[in-house]
């Protein structure tokens, strides 16, 4: 079931690097907030009937982690949008990578769960794989944008971790449309305050929004919530931070951009650190129960 699950969030980060595309449209229109309190809405929807169709009942406990899964998600995800308006898309991925190293630090903070030295050989792989497929070995000046994506990081991976840890006792389209309300709803509201005043080309920025709102959230996040039932929080991280090399796929695909020897060259590290992180993986049963 491990293998299923891991082959699942590889599917996820394939999802995720593609509406990559889609991101960048609606932050070159200014859009952070209304872009992803309508998306996270829009997956809410897609999912309801078939929550409906279940007649799935909430459980003790459910609606407070579906909150705070929420929470964490409306946070991450306004700083990675917002991140990508001030900083290239290079910087944006290398910073938003960084969640690999800090999941297992969530880990071991929390649970104490200490990790195996292949593990950290797999973390530190990944993490200069990244570097040379985002940044082409070059690291610019550190801007603002480049600010928000780090701090977008931190609060991936501790959804990554909360998802992992408490997601797996509940319905996986229960709690996946339940997050996606609250971070929703979130969004909007911070968008009618701060984003009155952004005029985009509605008509694209609606492409834009049902691609995201769908595959990346309504389908990604909801086969996330399930995998994360029968994997690791380490061994999710180190497979979805795929979506880096599959970002620059589609990059390459839809927006013209190419990838260069090292990048090439990045793209190897993460895989074989992906492949490094199967070998001694630790069960995710092993985490002890805190609630």
């Amino acid at each position: 079931m491990r293998i299923k699950a891991n082959i699942v969030l590889f599917f996820v980060a394939l999802v995720w690097g593609s509406a990559f595309v889609a991101q960048r449209i609606a932050a070159g229109m200014g859009s952070v907030f209304i872009f992803n309190g309508i998306r996270f809405l829009l997956a809410a929807l897609v999912l309801y009937p078939f929550v409906r169709k279940r007649k799935a009942i909430l459980r003790p406990g459910q609606i407070r982690w579906m909150g705070i899964a929420g929470g964490i998600l409306f946070i991450g995800s306004s700083l990675q949008q917002a991140g990508m308006q001030y900083t290239i898309a290079a910087n944006a991925g290398f910073f938003t990578s960084l969640y690999v190293v800090f999941v297992p630090l969530v880990v071991f903070w929390g649970w104490r769960e200490r990790p195996h030295w292949l593990i950290v050989a797999a973390i530190l792989l990944a993490v200069v794989g990244a570097f040379f497929l985002s940044t082409g070995g070059k690291l610019t000046v550190i801007q603002i944008g480049d600010t928000l994506e780090m701090l977008g990081a931190f609060f991936w991976s501790l959804h990554v971790v909360l998802l992992g840890k408490y997601a797996s006792r509940y319905s996986a389209l229960t709690f996946s449309m339940g997050q996606f309300m609250v971070a929703g709803v979130l969004q909007l509201i911070f968008g009618l305050i701060f984003e009155r005043s952004v005029s985009p080309d509605w008509g694209v920025l609606a492409l834009a929004i049902g691609y995201a709102g769908i595959f990346s959230v309504a389908l990604g996040y909801t086969f996330q919530v399930w995998a994360q039932k029968h994997t690791h929080p380490t061994d999710a991280a180190l497979i979805m931070c795929l979506e880096a090399v599959f970002a620059l796929i589609f990059g390459w695909l839809f927006l013209n951009e190419f990838l260069t020897s090292i990048q090439i060259t990045g793209c190897f590290l993460i895989f074989a650190a992906v492949l490094l992180a199967q070998v001694k993986a630790p069960e995710i049963s092993s985490l002890p129960d805190t609630a």
